[in-house]
């Protein structure tokens, strides 16, 4: 067994805990067998439909000395723990034993034998016996060998009751019958994870539970999904977060979630008050020195809208990206700013970003900063900058606060970023979306440009973007590095498409080359995949026909 360093330390308020998913094949594919929890006032999980499992218990280290498989340092290594790994292997069988009557052991106990050991399971239960004295009394080894490590989870904050829990994945144990302990478990179903999921079924699903079920539905056979799990490396831990609808209601955020690492900055206690929605007008403190408004303009370009963010402090306040020329947006910035607004930044003149740059100045004379693009195509052309921005330029937008320009072609010729050190914040505009890539739309944009400025923000030292859509987005230097791999990879697949077809058109490369976009945006991505045969074609690997647009491109090699 292999995994991550020892380093990782459960929060002082989690409980240790172990959970087995058993997998077995049924008429229709691969069956995870779960249990419906008794009803407890005030519990969570009250009634909800999970896998077996439960909080560690310290006799359970006893057992060591009787089981098969990896010892403790394997373990513990696997688990990315100082010591103690084994302790989780046993309690996902123990707890097993004790709510299902399931048993890895070994000799393997038939259903016969499984019978004559129910009396362990009720003293298991109780307390009065532990597994390591079953095992001595029996002649059992607990049998590890088939525990292979699936997930970590750890609840969110705030909660009373907080579990920091390990998955196991293993074969269900042949010729034994799983039967409810009528306390936890008071109903057994075998079920694919495609039933599991099914609304008609109406179980109660914890989010960890619906998540794993989600991932079980990936495969066709229990040994195919087992086999998997044996194979999973440097598994971290997975922590959901509490935060709160536009209209109220509770919702969990998991790590993969848009707003998780925004609901994680501004609420780390885990109060569960941040909004998980973006709501146009309504101002959100982001730090005391930064607030975003987001513009009433979603659609598929904008998705929920573009954001508008003011920076300072006290009376000092400076606009990055004004937005679209709504007059309610307008307002919204000017209610939300705590002071005089003394500056407005424009990352770039598309038409959903510099607009209101205009009739902002025309409410509060804050001079307008930016750059003019070097193509006129699509853009604002009412933006006229009281100061042209060049890219490096420095300037105080509070008492110590500093602001600083980094020009980032390639979205558009004219973009900039702002980098806010004391914060680690990047304002990237459209440079770097969340959850999406941006257009690159010659010929104002420019890929090479593009991937070059990306390259060039791997030096700052970042903790933060500040997106034109969207909410913050955390480890930044991973989302650049994923976003010039992601580049390079469509790039290489259109060398690959062209080299194949020896010339061909746009019209032609676009299905093959986006084959994995929804047709509806193969318009939209017929304009990078002009951007990418621009720089194929600078780079000497491909020939531009004399209408880039319509004719077909050669492929040089």
């Amino acid at each position: 067994m292999s995994g991550p360093p020892p380093d990782y330390r459960p929060p002082h308020d989690a409980r240790l805990a172990a959970s087995l998913l058993l997998l077995r094949d049924g008429e229709e594919g691969l069956e995870v067998l779960m249990l419906r929890r008794a009803e407890r006032d005030g519990d969570l999980r009250s009634g909800a439909a999970v896998f077996p499992g439960g909080v560690l218990d310290p006799r359970d280290r006893a057992a060591h000395a009787h089981a098969t498989g990896p010892d403790d340092a394997e373990a513990s290594a696997r688990l990315g723990v100082a010591g103690g790994g084994l302790d989780y292997l046993v309690a996902a069988v123990r707890e097993t034993f004790e709510e299902v009557g399931l048993l890895l052991a070994a000799p393997h106990p038939d259903a016969t034998r499984l019978a004559a050991l129910a009396g362990w399971r009720q003293r298991l239960q109780e307390g009065s016996a532990s597994i390591a004295e079953l095992c001595l009394a029996e002649g059992l080894r607990l049998d590890l060998r088939g525990l292979a490590y699936y997930s970590h989870w750890l609840t969110p904050p705030g909660l009373p009751k907080r579990f920091d829990t390990r998955f196991f994945a293993a074969l269900a144990p042949a010729g034994q019958q799983a039967e409810p302990d009528r306390g936890e478990a008071v109903e057994l179903s075998w079920l694919t994870p495609r039933a599991a999921l099914d609304p008609a079924r109406e179980l109660k699903l914890l989010p960890v539970t619906r998540r794993t079920l989600q991932d079980l539905a990936r495969f066709g056979s229990a040994a195919d999904a087992h086999g998997e799990a044996l194979q999973r490396r440097a598994i971290g831990v997975t922590m959901p977060r509490r935060g709160v609808t536009a209209r109220g209601a509770l919702r969990i955020v998991l790590p993969d979630e848009l707003p998780w690492a925004e609901v994680g900055r501004l609420d780390a206690d885990g109060r569960g008050d941040v909004c998980t929605d973006i709501v146009p007008g309504r101002a959100v403190r982001l730090s005391p020195h930064v607030l975003r408004v987001t513009a009433p303009n979603p659609g598929p370009m904008t998705g929920p809208g573009t954001n508008s963010y003011l920076v300072g402090g006290g009376d000092r306040w400076t606009v990055i990206d004004p937005g679209p020329a709504l007059p309610a947006h307008v307002q919204a910035l000017r209610d939300a700013a705590p002071g005089r607004i003394e500056r407005i930044l424009v990352t770039h003149t598309h038409r959903d970003h510099s607009p209101a740059a205009a009739a902002l100045w025309a409410a509060t004379g804050a001079p307008v900063w930016g750059r003019r693009a070097d193509h006129p195509q699509w853009q604002d052309e009412t933006f006229a900058p009281d100061r042209e921005l060049a890219g490096g330029e420095r300037f105080e937008v509070a008492d110590g606060l500093v602001l600083e320009a980094i020009h980032t072609p390639g979205h558009a010729s004219n973009h900039l970023c702002y980098l806010l050190p004391s914060e680690r914040t990047l304002f990237t505009g459209d440079h770097v979306m969340q959850g999406s890539t941006v257009v690159i739309n010659p010929p104002d944009g420019d890929m090479g440009a593009y991937l070059d400025a990306l390259r060039g923000l791997l030096a700052l030292d970042l903790e933060w973007l500040a997106p034109g859509h969207g909410f913050l987005v955390a480890r930044p230097q991973a989302v650049l590095q994923g976003l010039i791999a992601h580049r390079l990879g469509r790039e290489q697949r259109v060398a690959d498409a062209l080299a194949a077809a020896g010339q061909a058109g746009l019209d032609d490369l676009v299905p093959v080359v986006y084959a994995d976009v929804s047709p509806a945006l193969h318009p939209v991505a017929r304009r990078s995949l002009l951007a990418h045969l621009l720089k194929l074609a600078r780079d000497g690997r491909a020939v531009a026909p004399d209408d880039a647009e319509r004719q077909a491109w050669r492929w040089r090699g």
